[in-house]
């Protein structure tokens, strides 16, 4: 039954039709791709610490702050004594409007040794906790100039 149009794909099969397939990654954008196929790894390995990362990182760039911050909680526990995971945990929480959550994040990467004074001071994802008391004051605990 190898009909000269089977490497194309059977419109009424179960794959796309090769053309079609192709066109949607060609349209596709480089982050959706990544998210898309880091999901399909993290299907197979849900351990894979820098799969994780990555993804988490793609998801909030697309404001899908929900799942990236169901990552970020997951990195945390995986790798816990990594600052940088417990800087984005606090971002994600940011951007969700969990203020507490986030301080105590952010609070706990700095313990762990977070030492961006840039990131720190521009990242936008932080911008709801720069005018709140705690921050400030969590900046000058771990002798920052802001």
């Amino acid at each position: 039954m190898g009909g000269s149009n089977d490497w194309m794909g059977d419109p009424n099969g179960d794959r796309p039709a090769r053309e079609t397939s192709t066109r949607r990654v060609r349209e596709q954008s480089q982050r959706d791709f990544e998210i898309e196929f880091l999901g399909g790894v993290l299907e197979r390995d849900p351990y894979f610490v820098e799969a994780i990362r990555v993804h988490a990182n793609n998801l909030s760039a697309k404001g899908l702050y929900s799942r990236a911050n169901q990552l970020d909680r997951r990195l945390v526990r995986l790798i816990p004594e990594d600052c940088v995971a417990w800087y984005n945990l606090a971002c994600s929480y940011a951007m969700l409007g969990m203020i507490d959550p986030a301080f105590s994040a952010l609070q706990r990467s700095l313990e762990l040794g977070y030492r961006c004074q840039e990131r720190l001071r521009h990242d936008r994802d932080l911008k709801s906790l720069r005018n709140d008391p705690r921050f400030h004051r969590l900046i000058r605990r771990f002798e920052f100039i802001l």
